[in-house]
């Protein structure tokens, strides 16, 4: 696995509980995983049950075999402030632009600037090491912006770089391309089996080869469990009414009588099994069309109770099962 993990999906797709159960899933056997937000919902604290987190570095969970998840959410103004700090020493300065409202207009003004901070922390995080010459973090995952404009966020730093050509702000957007276009970021796509999050994973992929960004994998979640075969549904749409009455009424369902509570029961279950067929098919087709596009797919199953903190460590579970890790 690359070290830089990006994941991204249309909204409503569970991107960010994906993001949180793929750190879950590094950290495993004494890993540490740092899981970077970048879009100011504080979804991450939410997912892991915490207080909302702060602009530094905090371990927020423990993998089995005694790994680490430390998150962190990205806030512009302040990675503006480290940034000026580090190539121009401002200091106390750098406050007094803060309340001046220097930051606000530095990054309305040039909205590439943002991305570029946002992006610059998790690769920096990327990179950082230890005195020991360990790496600091053995992964990094990031939960990025949606699907629609992912490109864009990770390419920005190359529009950046073209606009300045010599300095420290050229420089780091070039050190930071040199991450997202390596061999250690791999960018990841959730989805679902329906047909518009499968359109927009599909030209999602052709922007991001379009850019040379490194696509990873495909992420399908919350998918249903398979009630009936293949098989299954084509006895349904050809079995005789009368018969279905029947094996209800020797269920103890009713008496097979005209009318009887067995034979009204027929029609709302033939109704429900005609609605799954459909979902059935739709699913199948979704599933060819993902296969098409010629990446490793995983899926991860819909939680009949529900997302929370037992939930996410079971998806993270699946995850190391399918061979992430």
């Amino acid at each position: 696995m690359s070290r830089l993990q990006v994941v991204s999906g249309k909204g409503g797709t569970g991107k960010t509980t994906v993001a949180a159960a793929l750190a879950l899933a590094l950290a495993t056997e004494g890993k540490r995983t740092l899981l970077v937000e970048v879009e100011g919902r504080q979804g991450i604290a939410q997912l892991f049950e915490t207080e909302a987190l702060p602009y530094e570095e905090r371990k927020i969970a423990v993998a089995p075999g005694g790994g680490e998840v430390y998150a962190l959410a990205i806030d512009p103004e302040l990675a503006l402030l480290d940034y000026l700090q580090m190539f121009y020493k401002l200091g106390g300065a750098g406050r007094a632009l803060k309340k001046l409202g220097a930051i606000d207009f530095a990054t309305t003004i040039a909205p590439g600037l943002r991305d570029v901070l946002l992006t610059g922390k998790a690769c920096e995080a990327v990179r950082r090491k230890e005195k020991s010459g360990r790496f600091t973090y053995d992964y990094v995952v990031m939960d990025a912006p949606p699907t629609g404009r992912i490109t864009r966020f990770l390419n920005v730093n190359d529009e950046v770089a073209g606009l300045a050509k010599i300095g420290p702000i050229h420089n780091q957007a070039q050190a930071v391309m040199r991450v997202l276009k390596s061999p250690e970021t791999d960018v990841h796509l959730v989805t679902l089996l329906e047909e518009m999050p499968v359109q927009e994973t599909a030209d999602g992929i052709a922007e991001l080869r379009a850019a040379k960004l490194p696509v990873g994998r495909i992420i399908v979640n919350m998918v249903r469990p398979e009630v009936l075969d293949a098989d299954e549904l084509e006895f349904a749409r050809t079995v005789p009414r009368t018969a279905v009455a029947r094996s209800l009424s020797t269920a103890g369902l009713g008496g097979a009588r005209r009318g009887g509570i067995a034979e009204r029961l027929v029609k709302p279950l033939l109704r429900q099994a005609e609605e799954y067929a459909e979902r059935y098919a739709l699913e199948h087709e979704q599933r060819g069309v993902l296969g098409d596009l010629g990446l490793p797919l995983h899926e991860l199953p819909l939680l009949a109770e529900g997302m929370d903190l037992a939930g996410l460590y079971e998806l993270a579970t699946e995850l190391r099962q399918q061979g992430i890790s």
